[in-house]
């Protein structure tokens, strides 16, 4: 049986906010929501993909059922400190959140198939995710800032910002540094919005008098762009000194009239 922090089954609707914005709608939630225990943490998330970076490429098209699996933390993690290897699943609208918590190299074992992790039926379903795929690497680590709240008296919305979302290709791994590639500018903040059921009146309204419409933002979907635009160009870059430098031979030893 799962315990409590292991499974999540929820809508969660994002949305692309300024500085102004940022600052309206937290004044405008204050009486409704409270600032939860973790007040604002650090997360690292490292994805696992396939080498042909299959599992993003799907989520990228937009499809009705997708899924990803990631080792994240609340910090750097230091000895002995626990991390959460996790499956998130979306199908019509619906996230699905399962995940176990183990130390960061048990997780990493595990995903390199030295163990199969504890005797839990969620480690069961995070292997058979593991072993469906085959392949399976670390293949990004997003890292941002997060302030989050809930609403109290057992309601069941939850609110996150994120900042600063960066991301690296290297050192894979929770505990070396916090340093990254910025994904957007600083006077941006991402705002989401966890849900159960529907969403309330009093937040419907908050979002239409401030003009807040929903959006769409991956970190990993935008820094896979990123990575890609960045190999494309290397590419034209290679293509173009390559018909240069044919150019120049062409010229050099073509026969004159």
């Amino acid at each position: 049986m799962a315990e409590k922090g292991e499974v999540f089954e929820r809508y969660e609707l994002k949305y692309i906010l300024t500085r102004e914005d940022y600052e309206y709608f937290k004044e405008a939630v204050k009486g409704h929501m409270q600032v939860d225990q973790f007040g604002i943490s650090t997360i690292q998330s490292i994805y696992y993909d396939t080498k042909d970076s299959l599992l993003i490429r799907r989520s990228l098209d937009k499809p009705i059922y997708k899924e990803k699996l990631r080792l994240r933390s609340y910090g750097l993690v230091k000895e002995g400190q626990p991390c959460f290897l996790e499956m998130k699943r979306k199908a019509e609208g619906l996230v699905y959140k399962r995940r176990i918590s183990m130390l960061e190299q048990d997780a990493m074992d595990f995903m390199n198939k030295k163990n199969d992790g504890p005797d839990k039926q969620i480690a069961r379903e995070l292997k058979y995710f593991r072993d469906y795929y085959g392949d399976l690497e670390p293949k990004i680590l997003i890292i941002y800032e997060r302030e989050s709240y809930f609403e109290p008296n057992g309601g069941e919305v939850r609110v996150t910002f994120d900042f600063n979302p960066r991301f690296r290709t290297t050192d894979l791994n929770l505990h070396t540094n916090l340093d990254g590639r910025f994904l957007l500018d600083e006077d941006t903040v991402l705002l989401e919005i966890k849900v159960l059921h529907n969403m309330p009146l009093w937040l419907t309204k908050i979002l239409s008098e401030g003009h807040i419409k929903k959006g769409s933002f991956s970190k990993y979907g935008q820094a896979y762009k990123l990575i890609k635009e960045n190999e494309n160009k290397k590419k034209e870059v290679q293509t173009r000194k390559e018909g240069r430098e044919l150019w120049s031979y062409s010229k050099r030893y073509s026969p004159t009239a």
